[in-house]
């Protein structure tokens, strides 16, 4: 992906929070059949490796598990935001006329190497943790207890997971600070205007952040 420095996020953090935040990722990979993409929901372990581990599943039919190896590298693209940015919401357009469309938005890459795990207690244990997660919020979570035991052995069955330790995570969020502050506002204000708060807010933010480097 190519980054610009002042597009670039730097922060481990940040883009762990970004991916548990916004888990479905595009799996990449490039096995023996070629490219490939599939969207899969991801659970991270952030304490598990340098950069965090990432742990899916996927169908026993689906023939990515089969495609790839143990080792093998792969890439995980996950994205929290994206908007269109007109040139009309940049004052200074309308004073020069030296603007041009663009597209903002805030990604994650999660480079590593795959381990294929054939093994019905890794992912009935993935899948628990998963839906523990995602289920949380709900007035009554679901559990896997709540179906009856043959079902959800035969659904577990057909199942198989994947782990993806991270050996290089790369963020970019294009949030117009190549640009004026005047014009970052103006066209985050724009956005928030139609709903678009995610981009919106994080590009005030990055015009403050632009403002106060330029006090110093």
């Amino acid at each position: 992906m190519y980054v610009p420095a002042h597009f670039d996020e730097p922060s481990q953090d940040v883009l762990h929070t970004l991916i548990e935040k916004h888990p479905l990722g595009i799996l990449i990979t490039n096995g023996s059949a070629g490219l490939d993409a599939n969207h899969i929901p991801f659970e991270l372990d952030r304490t598990r490796g340098d950069q965090g581990t990432l742990r899916c599943h996927v169908a026993r039919n689906n023939p990515v598990w089969q495609d790839i190896a143990t080792g093998d590298e792969v890439l995980v693209v996950f994205r929290s935001a994206d908007a269109y940015i007109s040139p009309n919401w940049y004052p200074s357009k309308h004073e020069l006329h030296r603007q041009v469309p663009t597209w903002n938005y805030i990604v994650a890459h999660a480079h590593g190497r795959v381990t294929v795990h054939d093994d019905e207690r890794y992912v009935r244990r993935n899948v628990a943790k998963l839906t523990h997660r995602h289920e949380g919020s709900q007035p009554v979570p679901w559990k896997m207890g709540h179906a009856p035991r043959e079902f959800i052995d035969t659904m577990v069955k057909a199942i198989v997971g994947l782990e993806i330790e991270i050996t290089r995570l790369v963020g970019k969020a294009k949030l117009s600070q190549n640009k004026e502050p005047r014009d970052i506002r103006g066209a985050a204000e724009a956005l928030n205007s139609q709903g678009e708060q995610k981009v919106g807010q994080a590009m005030l933010a990055a015009a403050e952040q632009k403002s106060g480097r330029a006090d110093r």
